[in-house]
Order: structure tokens, then sequence, then C-alpha cells
């Protein structure tokens, strides 16, 4: 009808004068009650203590860890000794944990995940040595087997991506999980220069050890030179959508075939931020150009809303390589996205 008079003296009456400050919508009036203190003031980005997604922090003791009625809890592993290029990702808790300005609230989800869900950021792994992988990851087994006894979902920054295999061994010990992988790499590798513990193998060693249903795991963004290392993501039986496959398939089906790989099932979300090209993401260590946009990568996360969500992690953002900040600003934005899916999930 246009933007008549009429309409402007309507406009006024119910956002100007004393309404100035009232948010009409039920949805949004109660999301701001969340974010708004009675002073009509929000909490600045850039004040206080950072931590991951701006939440709660809370210390542990790690030798007898009480995680009170966390129902997530935010962590940071800072290990990047099984980085087979450029090193650095050592730094990507602490990159992410200086972003700000992602979230509180998730638009398309519609939910306030650090403000619905019982979260803290409980700081980093504590490892006994900075020189020796193998013990680096029996640290990491060790403290993520605490927080998973604690009926607490780990959602996880790192580090390298090889930081994965032991919190895949403390998820599945009783049962292998089902996986969700962004990456521009299948990390299914051998043994590289005398070690099975490095970046470029996690999955292929986490399905051996009983850890990870590769039947249950779909690999998405995969590309670059390395494709002939990942035979074992074939001869597994894990399902592989190269990044070249995204236009001509669709964001929907794969939403839709994702969804149909991990079912119902309890289901880990792990995000190497190679996945995004390097045009939206250049601080990481093995970055392979073609890959997949931050909004393609978005819009497939936000289709997996309902799916049972038992941990996840963003690796590989290496802050050194990372001049504009971008890289973390993905990473945290997709720590972000991850968060959220629990929150949907934990409000059904």
């Amino acid at each position: 009808m246009g933007f008549t008079p009429e309409r402007l003296a309507a406009l006024r009456a119910r956002f100007g004068g004393d309404n100035e400050a009232v948010i009409h919508d039920p949805h949004f009036r109660e999301v701001a009650a969340n974010i708004i203190d009675a002073d009509g003031t929000r909490s600045a980005p850039y004040a206080g203590m950072p931590t991951l997604l701006d939440a709660a922090a809370r210390a542990v003791d790690w030798q007898a860890p009480d995680f009170g009625d966390l129902q997530v809890a935010l962590t940071g592993v800072p290990m990047d000794l099984g980085a087979s290029n450029r090193s650095g990702c050592r730094f990507g808790p602490r990159a992410l944990r200086a972003v700000e300005r992602v979230g509180p609230y998730h638009h398309v989800l519609r939910c306030t995940p650090t403000r619905e869900l019982r979260v803290a950021d409980i700081g980093d792994v504590p490892m006994r040595s900075r020189f020796s992988l193998e013990q680096s990851h029996e640290d990491i087994e060790s403290a993520y087997a605490k927080i998973h006894a604690a009926g607490v979902i780990p959602v996880s920054v790192g580090g390298d991506h090889s930081i994965t295999l032991p919190i895949l061994r403390a998820l599945g010990r009783r049962k292998p999980v089902s996986l969700i992988h962004f990456d521009a790499h299948c990390d299914t590798g051998g043994p590289f220069d005398g070690s099975r513990f490095h970046h470029g193998g996690p999955f292929r060693q986490a399905v051996l050890d009983g850890v990870l249903d590769p039947c249950r795991t779909i690999q998405i963004g995969i590309r670059g030179a390395a494709e002939y290392l990942w035979e074992f993501s074939y001869e597994s039986g894990m399902t592989v959508i190269h990044a070249e496959d995204i236009p001509r398939l669709g964001i929907d089906a794969i939403i839709a075939r994702a969804r149909e790989v991990v079912g119902d099932t309890p289901v880990y979300v792990t995000f190497d931020i190679d996945c995004l090209d390097p045009a939206f993401a250049p601080g990481t260590g093995t970055p392979e150009v073609g890959g997949v946009s931050v909004r393609e990568a978005q819009a497939i996360l936000r289709g997996l809303a309902g799916v049972d969500i038992i941990g996840g992690d963003v690796v590989e953002v290496a802050p050194a390589y990372d001049a504009t900040a971008n890289t973390a600003h993905a990473g945290a934005q997709m720590l972000f996205e991850i968060l959220s899916l629990v929150s949907v999930r934990q409000a059904r």
C-alpha cells in the first residue's frame, strides 16, 4: 500500500516515544531479555576476559575435575605436533578466544546457545610435554574421558587434526561413533615419516581402533593433490563428497546425504578450517584452493539441526598466517554453528 502518512503515524505510535525500547515480537523479546540487562545495556564484545564464544569461564582442576551441572564444555587443545606442513595451530584456541561479535543469537536456528545451554569455557587440556605427540594424545584422551564420563558434551578448538583421534577414543570406547567431517583432506592416510598419529591419518586410526564407524562417516569438501592417499576412506565405506561435487549436487542433497549416513546415531562433528577456500581462511597449515565458501559451510551445518551431536571441534586455525584474522573469525563462526546445533538438539 506504500508508505503513507497513516503508515508513518502507526510506526511512530508503535516504535517511538515511550515505546522506542520495546521489542514486540515474542521470540525476539525473549532473546533480548537474555542479552540486554535491566539498564538496556549489552556487554561490550571487546571488554573483559576473552573466552570461546564469550561463554562463562570455569576453572577445572584436572586432577579431580568438577564440571558441576555443565551440559557443554568449550575446551582448547593447543597442540600441533602432528602438523605435516606449516605449524602454528597450537595458537588456534587463543586466536578464537580473541574473536568478538560471533553470536550470541543464531538468526537461522533461532537459538541463543550460550544463554540456553549450561556451557562454559573450561580452559585448555593440560599436557605433560610440548615435544611428545603420543604423550599429548594420551593426555587429551584422559581429559576427554573425564568430560564424557561426567555426561558433558565437549566442543573444542585445536590444535591440529590429530587431536580428534584421542577425543574419539574417549567418546567411542563403548561403541563406535558416527562422524560428519568437513575438510579439504580425508585424513585417512597411513604412516608419515614414521608416525601413525599425524594430522593426515586420525580417522584411519580411529576406525582401526574400533572407535569410529566408517559406514556412518561422511567427509565433505575433499580436494587437492593428496587424493591418492585416501584409499582407506573408500575401502572402509566412508561417504566422500568432493568440493567440486557441491555445486553439482546442491546443498540440500548433501544435507540429505549426511543425515542419511549418520541416521539417529550419536554423531561427532569435526571441522578442519582448510575445508574453506583460502580466500576465506588462509591461516591454516595445508591450504587447498577450490574450497567451500563460508556460506556453503554454514548452510550444510545448519541443515544438520536435530542430529544427535555428542561432541565437535574446529581445528587447524594457524593465526601466524592469518593477517586479517579472517580465518579465526570463520573458525569461531563454525564453532558457534556446532554449539547452536547442540542447543537445538538439547531443546527438543
